[in-house]
């Protein structure tokens, strides 16, 4: 049976040891689930990034056959980051946010993404409505890449002048990531083929994208840096092409 203690009478040397034994061996138990607990917090924010990023690949493939595009236009927004002084922590979080910027088009109707002709004015304030779900799809988190990827979904149809949509928000208040991003995005759309038109050749899309800063379409800094590295960015592609630069997602 065991010897029943008063409660103000001293443990004895042996029993103070064995005390001190099961303290250290809860404290061992706190610290595996507390390990426990942050590798299975660590897994799923690794599993809702690998969604999204795969969401992002679906709504892609709603306009593209291949989902290349992402891959392209992620290296290339990296690159153009790059070259515009930031640090490449800011750029590698740049190549994976932006491959998302575009993960709204998963809540418009594939007769609106995939018609050929004209959209009518109901049908294009419908389109018009993706970066605002794709900010909603992808905000709320703590994870610094999906932040960044939110502001670019946002706004990155947004034009320098304040012409754009869907806020309508000019100048520097539009982020740096969405004005680089919108200057990739529609580099590489113009040198792609579409179901609509052949790719246009590589001066004539830059002639474009130059002639857009000058109407207030795209951030004037960022096009002339974009320029300046466009052989670069040529270059880039083709080694994407050729299987040379890594195209898969990753968490």
């Amino acid at each position: 049976m065991p010897v029943i203690r008063a409660i103000n009478e001293p443990l004895c040397l042996p029993e103070l040891f064995m005390l001190s034994r099961q303290v250290l061996r809860y404290a061992e138990d706190l610290n595996v689930v507390r390990s426990e607990r942050d590798e299975a917090c660590a897994a799923l924010r690794a599993a809702r990034f690998d969604v999204l990023l795969r969401l992002a690949a679906a709504a892609e493939l709603k306009d593209d056959d291949t989902g290349a595009h992402l891959v392209r236009m992620g290296h290339f927004s990296a690159a153009l980051a790059r070259a515009c002084g930031q640090s490449e922590e800011w750029c590698g979080r740049l190549l994976y946010a932006s491959r998302m910027h575009d993960v709204g088009k998963i809540g418009v109707p594939d007769r609106i993404l995939k018609k050929a002709g004209r959209l009518t004015d109901e049908e294009w304030q419908e389109m018009r409505r993706h970066p605002e779900i794709g900010a909603a799809i992808l905000g709320g988190s703590d994870n610094p890449v999906l932040q960044m990827a939110a502001e670019v979904a946002l706004h990155h149809h947004e034009r320098f002048d304040g012409g754009g949509y869907p806020h309508g928000v000019a100048g520097e208040a539009i982020p740096l990531a969405a004005r680089i991003v919108a200057v990739a995005d529609v580099f590489d759309a113009l040198t792609s083929d579409r179901c609509y038109r052949p790719a246009l050749p590589v001066d004539r899309a830059l002639g474009m994208i130059e002639h857009g800063a000058a109407e207030g379409h795209f951030d004037a800094d960022v096009v002339a840096v974009f320029l300046r590295i466009s052989a670069e960015v040529m270059e880039l592609r083709a080694a994407i092409a050729a299987g040379r630069v890594e195209g898969e997602f990753r968490s």
